[in-house]
């Protein structure tokens, strides 16, 4: 079995964030979406729901952080060459997105990040595939 991974982040209003995030590329999974949730389909196996407040709610037992006050999480994606990194951030920052912080270049790396309407972090990052492969 391929282990899927779904990252569940609360935010404000998901019609802004459905703009958010068809505006990147990725499709929505309308069967587990409705009105107090998104379903976004990264890949095969990673699955991003956007919950708003009060659903998020129903899943934890303390406060709601506030993306935009605090760093709770960094998210990072991978992308196939530096032109598909820079095209993400383009396209984040058209939809309703911020950078982050400034690029990174360290040669064999190259990344960006975006913060998403509601203030979670997004890293794009190219990395130089190792001789022999990651060792997955």
């Amino acid at each position: 079995m391929q282990r899927m991974i779904f990252v569940n982040l609360p935010v404000a209003d998901i019609a802004t964030s459905r703009t958010f995030y068809t505006g990147l590329g990725f499709g929505i999974n309308e069967v587990f979406s409705d009105e107090h949730c998104l379903s976004v389909i990264v890949s095969d196996t990673i699955v991003v729901m956007l919950l708003d407040h009060e659903r998020f709610a129903d899943f934890v037992t303390g406060p709601i952080a506030d993306a935009r006050q605090v760093t709770q999480v960094l998210n990072c994606l991978s992308a196939g060459s530096r032109e598909e990194v820079d095209a993400f951030v383009d396209a984040a920052i058209t939809h309703g997105g911020k950078e982050y912080r400034a690029p990174m270049d360290a040669g064999e790396m190259y990344g960006r990040a975006v913060a998403d309407p509601d203030g979670h972090v997004w890293e794009i990052m190219h990395m130089a595939v190792p001789e022999g492969g990651w060792g997955m």
